[in-house]
């Protein structure tokens, strides 16, 4: 028998366990907390060693072999001199908070040149505000169907259930609401037909243009709603990203598109909710990232400081417990070198109802009746 979340959803040790069982229980936890103490300082996963911040001399030579493993060309001295400021000011922050051994920990990626308002400005794109005050864009097609959702199971990893592409990258363009919409859209459909797809967001880009915005940002429901109204979207091999906006194009005769019955919303402020949800399907989450610490996120359970505003979105992909910490899994789109392979982990349980960096406050996902599977273009 499977083992199953308690009501109030929070997966620690099953009661009645033996002496013997707990001591190796807290015994293994230990060893994997030490374990992971570790990863705050390995040079394997940080991107630095001790010697490497230790002398301006030594950051240089890091800065320039970080430079040639992120293939960076800067055109003038003048520019590199800057960005060399840059990013020593980001690795400061990063060995700092490194050495607090907190649930999480920083490393030098591919934004380690990029000062933090360049960063905010380029590759943050959830735009809460055209939703107006009431923070909904409109009401969703029908209620909120996991209501009743009893007995969730102790974890769950969407990933492991063939429901989830490769890790995408949506570059310097704000188009996060489109990738957040599409991983959901490709987990509903591989739920229902058994095929995973990899569908187009450059579609949602270019087309979906009366209420969002390309990399200028959007939001997930217009994105939904789009592809209800549309009858479907087509996969990313037919209409390929290109990390700017372009023209809408036509179906193509022969296409394949994938159909989408509506979407709902998860209740606001809730973790239940998104448990909820997120035991049945991958779901679209918007959080407030636009901190130092979430841009150079490398590994561990995140709890640490947030943006002031909702201002990116990612998939939802699962929930777990490691370490004594309880976690919410996110698939991002900046490629798999940032995060853990391009995933995210937020610590969930806080007791705050609106979650850290406010992920319980606009998450929904698509929905798609059985009768609803491949289409083509006309």
């Amino acid at each position: 028998m499977s083992k199953s979340i308690p009501a109030r959803l929070k997966p620690h040790l099953p009661p009645h366990k033996s002496s013997a069982t707990r001591v190796i229980s807290v015994f293994a936890a230990c060893c994997c907390s030490s374990s992971s103490a570790t990863y705050h300082h390995d040079p394997a996963v940080v991107g630095y060693s001790q010697e490497d911040v230790a002398l301006p001399s030594r950051i240089l030579e890091l800065f320039s072999s970080w430079s040639v493993k992120h293939s960076k060309v800067y055109v003038t001295p003048k520019e590199k001199v800057r960005r060399y400021e840059v990013f020593r000011q980001n690795l400061k922050h990063i060995v700092e908070t490194n050495r607090r051994n907190g649930s999480y920990w920083l490393g030098l990626n591919q934004f380690a040149d990029v000062a933090h308002e360049e960063f905010k400005a380029g590759y943050l794109g959830l735009s809460t505000g055209l939703a107006g005050a009431g923070g909904r864009p409109r009401a969703p097609t029908t209620a909120f169907r996991y209501e009743a959702a009893v007995d969730l199971p102790w974890e769950v990893d969407w990933r492991k259930k063939g429901a989830v592409t490769p890790v995408k990258n949506q570059g310097r363009c704000g188009s996060c609401w489109a990738f957040s919409t599409v991983a959901a859209v490709e987990g509903i459909n591989q739920m229902v037909t058994g095929r995973l797809e990899s569908l187009s967001e450059q579609e949602l880009m270019d087309c979906d243009g009366t209420l969002d915005h390309g990399c200028g940002g959007g939001l997930m429901d217009f994105a939904y709603a789009y592809i209800v109204g549309n009858q479907g979207i087509h996969t990313d091999a037919d209409y390929p990203y290109l990390m700017e906006e372009g023209d809408c194009k036509e179906k193509q005769p022969h296409s394949k598109v994938v159909t989408i019955s509506g979407y709902e919303d998860v209740p606001e402020n809730s973790e239940v909710s998104l448990l909820k949800a997120l035991a049945h399907q991958p779901v679209s989450v918007g959080i407030a990232a636009g901190s130092r610490d979430f841009q150079f996120y490398k590994g561990g359970v995140f709890e640490g400081t947030c943006g002031t505003q909702l201002d990116h979105a990612l998939t939802a992909v699962g929930y777990g417990s490691s370490n004594g910490h309880d976690y919410i899994v996110m698939k991002n789109s900046w490629g798999g070198g940032w995060g853990e392979q391009g995933y995210f982990r937020i610590k969930r349980g806080t007791g705050r109802p609106e979650g850290v960096c406010d992920i319980y406050r606009i998450a929904s996902y698509p929905t798609k009746n059985n009768g609803t599977g491949w289409g083509w273009g006309a």
